[in-house]
């Protein structure tokens, strides 16, 4: 019996040593053991210096706002305390490392800086429970040791397509500490609007900082709400934001946006302009009052727009430095962001001060000139001792001596810049551009796009393409949040959250210790802190996951539903709308929306007819998430489907060319995954229905967004074969009938035939034409779905 007793107590003890609580991001080490220690009303924190006392001010406030209560700080600790400590004059082999220890009598947290002191609160913090206790909080007893990875772990901002409130931006910053990122890349200016007071230059606020309406819906929009929009933060505030930042070790980089997405500035100085007296062209619904005052405006919808600053005036430049002149004033950042992004060369190409510039220094053509532009900033911000990073545009014309690239357009931009000695921050919009949907039932307006935490948490910055020797020129990552369709801060939370904490984990943990099966346990803490926060977090974690696949000898559809768990209860709907299908009686009894069957995931549905089909997730009685689909049957639907171009590979389709024949089509826009396109390509796809059949009419549906550089094809062209080798013409048309703001059919009625193969040829548009955004670039052309009928 005794023998028993002392094993009861050796596996308690097991147990509660493997109960590591679910810290995110992961410590570099950390163990768990038996035993708890509680944080009272009469427990003291001890500090050593005022440095300290700063941050256990900050524990005191998260405290207060999270349980109701605040802890003395004194020097003394005696027992029941938690004591705060920074190493001084040392050497340490791991910048900003800490370890924390909680035991019978209390916490220590020692810090090899203050930024490490407080990470180290930043843990402790999520060893506390998650519900609210304002008398006891217990923490396990654990020994941790820890330091990040990458020496710049970044969030970003965009408040300038929509404006965000002081508050809110310190909530945004409260966010970032408690996930130990550093960096806070704030956009302040752009197109739609100027947010930051720049004393010589008044009217860059009085004017630029406002907007006379803004388009509703998804870009084109549907109309424009005619409501005039803006704001913008004062000197004091932004000192008041980087100060709030500091005290967290966070550092704000301001970007302020050059030698494109400038028309907020020139609007408020239209000489800024390579034609100061061309009136603003607003692409897209413009504001009642725009078109009744003719001139400079702050633009009103989304996109890239020709009016830039004129490059061949010195007085554009005059005008960036002495912007800068203010900007270096409030932020005390190395790093200066100058954007150098989207910039057309259109209005370069036709400007003769331009042209002039481009003679005078011996540059090859405007792309040199947007070089020559960067250079010359850049020259002027190492003169104040500062240093320029510009989005991966920089590399185009030549890349500036010391600029730091931020790599959005893939990783090939940071690849180049680290190849040749410079550092590079990543940020590729797949997977870290957290505008893009985190869920493939998004039932909000999104830019676009498809980011699942998965991606995310799978991301490495260190490109594999990268030689070893080059690696250390890799600082770090950061998330991109552009607010076109962003307009407050839950929708904000919505879209960061959980990919912030997977984020973190990436930049912060060994890249050995990241084990998504690992991170999934901690995520369920994770979301009850949301909670205790008030943070309006995504629920994508639990959405189902479908799968379209063709059926056994392509006879029909495959519909396959997994949840995150084996076993899960899967409940399924179905209103067919074809009385000859096969589901049609039982559905009908049912009476089509109820309940008609129960299933446990992995769960894979036979579809043969059109209508519309659905599953929830059920978990302890309660429906976790659902997807709902309608399908349309037609003869292609389900057969065999190839593309003799590939498409690119930020719209590959779901699963490839099968996209085209499964039975659905997006109504959602590029947020949508099931499209495919192509730049500057045309598609050709080929579709096998398996055997000779009578086909009168293919149908092609597309998308056109021009202010994305998305355009029609010239014309669709539908050839048919009986043996698939000769191919003859059946039919083509152009004709675009659309089905949403921006997406439709091509219908191509066929002469009669009998044909076992079908090719469809979608001819791209070609380059975006003179006068529209982007012009001279390659057009992008997209389907995701082919009917044949």
């Amino acid at each position: 019996m005794k023998y028993l007793f002392i094993a009861c107590i050796f596996l308690s003890q097991l147990a509660s040593a493997q109960a590591v609580p679910g810290i995110i991001p992961r410590p570099v080490s950390m163990t768990a053991s038996s035993g708890k220690f509680a944080i009272t009303k009469r427990t003291v924190i001890a500090v050593q210096d005022e440095n300290d006392r700063k941050t256990a001010g900050l524990l005191n406030d998260y405290l207060e706002q999270a349980y109701g209560f605040r802890l003395d700080i004194d020097r003394q600790e005696g027992r029941d305390y938690i004591r705060i400590s920074t190493r001084k004059f040392i050497q340490a082999p791991e910048k900003d490392a800490y370890r924390l220890e909680v035991n019978k009598d209390g916490v220590v947290i020692e810090g090899d800086t203050y930024a490490g002191s407080f990470y180290g609160i930043q843990t402790l913090i999520q060893l506390l429970p998650a519900e609210r206790d304002s008398q006891s909080l217990s923490i396990p007893f654990v020994s941790v040791q820890d330091h990040p990875r990458f020496a710049y772990r970044g969030m970003h901002l965009d408040v300038a397509r929509h404006f965000f409130p002081t508050a809110y931006v310190k909530r945004y910053i409260d966010y970032l500490a408690l996930h130990k990122m550093n960096y806070f890349h704030w956009h302040l200016t752009d197109d739609q609007g100027w947010r930051i007071e720049i004393k010589k230059h008044p009217a860059l606020t009085s004017k630029g900082a406002f907007r006379n309406g803004t388009i509703i819906g998804r870009y084109p929009g549907t109309a424009n709400d005619n409501l005039a929009y803006g704001g913008f933060y004062t000197q004091e505030e932004v000192k008041d934001i980087v100060r709030y930042a500091a005290e967290r070790h966070i550092t704000v980089v301001p970007e302020i946006e050059m030698p494109g997405h400038s028309s907020a500035a020139i609007a408020a100085y239209p000489w800024l302009s390579c034609f100061p007296g061309e009136p603003t062209r607003i692409p897209s619904h413009p504001s009642e009052a725009s078109k009744a005052s003719p001139g400079k405006h702050v633009q009103e919808t989304w996109g890239v727009f020709d009016d830039v600053y004129c490059a061949g005036k010195d007085s554009s430049f005059v005008f960036l430095q002495e912007v800068l002149d203010e900007v270096l004033t409030l932020f005390p950042s190395q790093y200066i962001h100058v954007g150098g992004d989207e910039c057309p060369k259109g209005n370069w190409k036709r400007c003769a001060a331009c042209q002039a510039r481009i003679k005078a220094e011996g540059l090859k053509d405007e792309h040199e000139l947007q070089s020559y532009f960067i250079q010359r900033m850049e020259k002027y911000l190492n003169a104040k001792g500062r240093t320029l990073i510009g989005w991966d545009e920089i590399l185009e014309g030549g890349l500036a001596p010391n600029a730091v690239v931020m790599s959005w357009r893939g990783e090939a931009g940071g690849i180049a810049a680290a190849k040749e000695d410079h550092y590079v921050i990543m940020t590729p919009q797949k997977p870290v551009y957290f505008d893009h949907t985190q869920t493939k039932n998004e039932d909000s307006v999104v830019i676009g796009g498809y980011n699942p935490i998965e991606a995310v948490y799978a991301y490495e910055p260190v490109p594999k393409e990268l030689p070893a020797g080059k690696i250390k020129y890799v600082l770090g990552a950061q998330a991109n949040l552009w607010t076109e369709y962003i307009k407050n801060g839950s929708k904000v939370e919505y879209m960061v959250f959980p990919r912030m904490s997977a984020l973190s984990e990436v930049l912060w943990s060994p890249r050995e210790k990241r084990d998504w099966n690992d991170f999934e346990r901690r995520l369920q803490q994770q979301f009850r802190r949301y909670e205790l926060w008030g943070a309006n977090y995504s629920k994508a974690f639990y959405d189902l996951k479908a799968t379209i696949l063709p059926a056994p000898g392509n006879q029909g559809l495959l519909w396959k539903i997994e949840g995150r768990k084996k076993g899960d209860s899967l409940m399924f709907y179905n209103t067919p709308a074809d009385e000859n299908c096969i589901d049609y009686a039982e559905a009908k009894k049912a009476n089509r929306f109820e309940r008609i069957g129960l299933h446990t995931a992995p769960y894979s549905k036979l579809l043969r007819c059109s209508g519309t089909y659905g599953y929830k997730l059920l978990r302890a009685g309660t429906d976790l998430a659902a997807v709902m689909q309608p399908f349309v049957f037609s003869k292609s639907t389900g057969k065999k489907a190839s593309v003799t171009i590939a498409p690119n590979e930020r719209y590959p389709g779901q699963p490839g060319a099968f996209s085209l024949v499964n039975g659905i089509h997006s109504n959602k826009g590029l947020s949508h995954p099931d499209w495919l396109g192509w730049i500057g390509q045309d598609m050709v796809a080929t579709i096998d229905l398996g055997k000779k059949t009578a086909v009168d009419t293919v149908r092609m549906h597309t998308l056109e967004q021009n202010g994305s550089g998305v355009y029609l094809p010239q014309y669709v062209e539908v050839f048919v074969s009986a043996d698939g080798k000769k191919y003859t013409s059946a039919g083509r048309a152009s004709e675009f009938v659309r089905d949403t703001l921006t997406m439709g059919w091509i219908t191509i009625p066929l002469r009669p035939s009998q044909a076992r193969f079908i090719r469809v040829v979608a001819k791209n548009h070609g380059t975006v034409p003179e006068g529209k955004a982007g012009a001279g670039g390659k057009t992008w052309l997209f389907a995701d779905e082919l009917q044949v009928w």
